[in-house]
């Protein structure tokens, strides 16, 4: 336990199982998944590593397409779920501030929706691209910036007469950490405007080949919840590769 951190992510480890099942939350069926996995096989990657694994699903996933995955997780309860329910995966505690891991040591590494949860990606980021190889890829799902933006009470409002619905944010340039909750979770979040994450990438010579804001697929259910994520830009997807 010795990289534990008191994000939430431990108090919070056996809500968060119980919510994403074998198939992921509503955002990760419908909206993230395919893209994510369609990105992380392009190239047909030998290693991965996936830097925040939780419970291990994505991990799981790539593992039965083939890849050789290692999972990295620092709440004791989700490393022990990722063990698990995987023999056949690689899972280490650590913190992706500092990655226990060589140069170049992956193909491809993954932060799946995790770099809203790191407190330094100033130092997480350099540590992603320093464990990938030559040629070799970073994949990031993360929170929309205008999403994370709308914390505080705002977000999903009404005007004065409840009827038209509209996202509101304010303090978009503003970084600051802030606790949210849902469905039984409660953990420290982080909003940033995205000019910071693109500027960390780029300033580790990484080039940008893959730039999306995903919206649900067609058969997402139910229909109202799908609409919302149309609504707005809820995430965005990045594919960097190491020159």
């Amino acid at each position: 336990m010795t990289n534990e951190i008191d994000n939430g992510w431990e108090s919070s480890a056996q809500a968060w199982i119980a919510d994403q099942g074998e198939h992921g939350d509503f955002a990760r069926r419908y909206v993230l998944d395919a893209v994510m996995l369609e990105l992380a096989m392009r190239g047909r990657p030998a290693t991965a590593l996936d830097v925040g694994c939780g419970e291990g699903r994505f991990c799981r996933m790539l593992g039965a397409r083939g890849v050789a995955m290692t999972g990295l997780e620092p709440a004791p309860t989700l490393l022990a779920q990722a063990r698990k329910r995987d023999a056949h995966g690689r899972y280490v505690d650590g913190v992706a501030e500092a990655l226990p891991f060589d140069d170049g040591a992956f193909d491809l590494a993954v932060s799946y929706l995790t770099l809203i949860d790191i407190a330094d990606v100033r130092r997480a980021i350099p540590e992603m691209a320093r464990v990938v190889k030559p040629g070799g890829r970073v994949l990031v799902a993360n929170l929309s910036s205008f999403n994370t933006a709308g914390d505080g009470g705002l977000g999903w409002m009404r005007d004065a007469n409840g009827r038209a619905l509209h996202y509101a944010i304010d303090r978009y340039m503003e970084e600051r950490a802030v606790w949210v909750e849902w469905r039984g979770i409660r953990t420290l979040s982080y909003h940033r405007p995205l000019s910071a994450y693109l500027s960390l990438f780029l300033e580790q010579g990484l080039r940008l080949t893959h730039f999306g804001e995903p919206l649900p697929a067609a058969d997402a259910a139910p229909a109202d919840k799908a609409e919302r994520y149309r609504r707005v830009p809820w995430f965005c997807v990045m594919e960097w590769v190491k020159a």
